[in-house]
């Protein structure tokens, strides 16, 4: 399994909107456009393409299904249309960074910070940054924090990379959890996979948690070795074959989770060390090979 990455990887069970919207372009078109769109359907990509520079998300989203010609010209995820809107919505920051270095495209940009973690479903104790993609943990004593993603998904394929930038402390979980799962608790406890309805991988001791209980070790090989600081872990979770996996730069690790629910599963981690920061970045459908 590569650590390549397209556009799509199915529907996501909240924020459909938003999910919908970075992915419009492939939509078919409504029924009373019939495909053409009188004088407005024959202007010049480069027309539109300005006209369209000046819009927003929304306002994209429509105007993908109007016609197949609007359609096309959106189509492109680096056309001038979806770089005046990534610089108008990510923070210069973000842009500026390697956060966003394997996302080639600016479409794909946008995408990834509708995916990000969330300032609103989060701890108290934690806050996102400015940038709009890392994880500030405040420095509390006796409490462990974490914090879903904006989207979480219940179909489709979905890769993501996570990392830490600074000290792990003694727990460390990046992994998935229901819109049950807490957020936040006291002692410093692995969080996720702390009941059933969370999934997670201690990056500190190599363990795979779930349910309260360790399910083994992972990567499932002599001396594994330990996650390093700043080093990306990709996580791919493919709702079809109900499984979790995760990767290490462009070495699959193997599969650490089978028989997901049916359920809405959001991108989640969990921390300890005061001041640590986690980043997360949605890439989208990961691809075979």
């Amino acid at each position: 399994m590569s650590g390549a990455v397209g556009g799509g990887g199915g529907s996501s069970c909240l924020g459909a909107a938003a999910a919908a919207s970075c992915s419009s372009a492939g939509s078919p078109y409504s029924a009373a456009a019939g495909g053409g769109a009188g004088v407005a359907g024959r202007l010049p990509a480069r027309v539109l393409e300005h006209v369209f520079s000046y819009l927003e998300l929304s306002d994209l989203m429509r105007c993908a299904l109007v016609c197949r010609n609007w359609n096309k010209t959106l189509a492109d995820e680096n056309s001038e249309v979806w770089r005046s809107l990534c610089t108008r919505t990510l923070s210069d920051e973000a842009l500026r960074s390697d956060i966003l270095c394997n996302l080639p495209t600016y479409k794909g940009k946008l995408k990834a910070f509708q995916h990000a973690l969330s300032s609103h479903d989060c701890s108290r104790n934690v806050y996102v940054k400015k940038n709009g993609f890392t994880l500030h943990r405040n420095p509390i004593a006796q409490s462990t924090d974490g914090a879903r993603g904006k989207i979480g998904f219940s179909e489709g394929r979905h890769a993501w990379e996570i990392w830490w930038e600074g000290p792990l402390g003694t727990v460390a979980v990046i992994g998935i959890a229901t819109k049950r799962a807490s957020m936040q608790c006291q002692g410093y406890v692995a969080l996720l996979g702390s009941d059933d309805q969370s999934w997670g991988w201690n990056l500190v001791d190599n363990n795979l948690l779930h349910n309260g209980e360790v399910n083994g070790n992972f990567p499932q090989c002599n001396n594994a070795p330990k996650y390093q600081i700043g080093e990306r872990i990709r996580v791919i979770l493919d709702m079809d074959d109900k499984t979790l996996a995760f990767e290490r730069g462009f070495e699959f690790l193997g599969v650490a989770f089978r028989g997901l629910p049916k359920a809405c599963l959001f991108p989640a981690v969990s921390a300890v060390y005061g001041n640590t920061e986690v980043t997360m970045v949605y890439l989208g459908k990961p691809l075979d090979g």
